[in-house]
């Protein structure tokens, strides 16, 4: 483990400019009984205020109840602390308060999508049962081909949350409640979309079920820390040189988002929080889905 954290901490930035220190950030606060957890979040710059994302595209205004993750301390985060791959992300977002190894955090993984623009013709007038039905026999496919690879069982169980689109800000968001082999509780699979103009900020939420409602509580905040940077919005859109993506909104809901022209699938990440809960949907099944559309 001490091998592990090392790499982690070899690859962190040496800091930033708008960064807290763990005293700062958790004054008061007495550490955990692990030295190698201690160690972690010590070396992390915890962020507050005006934060350009990496790559460009977008920025975060993250207020006093939140702070932010650069990608190297969030990779730490989700591999060292929780216990996943190292991932592509840009960052993570987490309450104020609460320090990522704590039971109740969440936490919300970003990242960009880059699918081109994205129409909103769709969102107000599409049938989000019928495409929770779709889903949810995709996901029965999905579950026995999981058996088959000696997985636990899947289960959709259906919406957290249903979808909800505001054409104001482009910002899309909804939840889905999933069952996985025997667990004793259910997972949470809550996922904030921002559309702009080459394609779609993604912000996914780490959490379990019994977290819904606080999530539900910081997601407007959330969505209003995200802003694409002047010449990357919507608005900014241009049909003459500028690509559109396959999918609609609908699409975007339903993980059916090409990569590139090649055909490629965009599979969403399997992230696990500490003690092996797992949270963000897999979408491999829905290659097939998306070969019959």
């Amino acid at each position: 483990m001490r091998a592990i954290f090392a790499c982690a901490v070899i690859a962190a930035t040496a800091g930033h400019a708008n960064a807290k220190t763990f005293d700062e950030m958790f004054p008061g606060h007495k550490g955990y009984e692990y030295a190698e957890v201690n160690e972690a979040l010590r070396s992390f710059d915890y962020q507050q205020g005006t934060v350009l994302l990496p790559g460009g595209q977008a920025r975060l205004e993250v207020p006093e109840g939140y702070y932010y993750l650069f990608p190297q301390d969030a990779n730490v985060v989700l591999t060292f602390l929780w216990g996943n791959p190292e991932a592509e992300t840009l960052g993570m977002v987490f309450p104020a308060g609460m320090t990522p190894w704590d039971d109740e955090v969440w936490g919300a993984d970003i990242n960009f999508d880059a699918i081109g623009y994205v129409s909103d013709d769709d969102a107000e007038d599409y049938d989000y049962s019928s495409l929770m039905r779709e889903m949810q026999a995709d996901a029965r496919v999905a579950s026995a081909q999981r058996v088959a690879d000696g997985y636990d069982t899947l289960e959709l169980l259906g919406w957290a949350e249903p979808p909800r689109y505001d054409k104001a800000s482009r910002k899309l968001h909804w939840a889905m409640e999933l069952k996985f082999g025997g667990a004793d509780a259910n997972s949470l699979n809550y996922s904030l979309r921002a559309l702009g103009r080459e394609g779609v900020m993604t912000v996914n939420f780490i959490a379990g079920m019994d977290q819904l409602a606080a999530i539900k509580t910081a997601l407007p905040d959330v969505a209003r820390m995200v802003t694409f940077v002047d010449g990357k919005t919507y608005a900014d859109f241009d049909p003459s040189v500028d690509q559109v993506a396959a999918v609609g909104v609908a699409g975007l809901i339903a993980g059916k988002v090409l990569a590139s022209k090649a055909g490629f699938l965009a599979v969403g990440l399997l992230f696990l929080k500490k003690f092996g809960i797992l949270l963000l949907l897999p979408l491999v099944w829905l290659k097939n889905a998306f070969r019959r559309s």
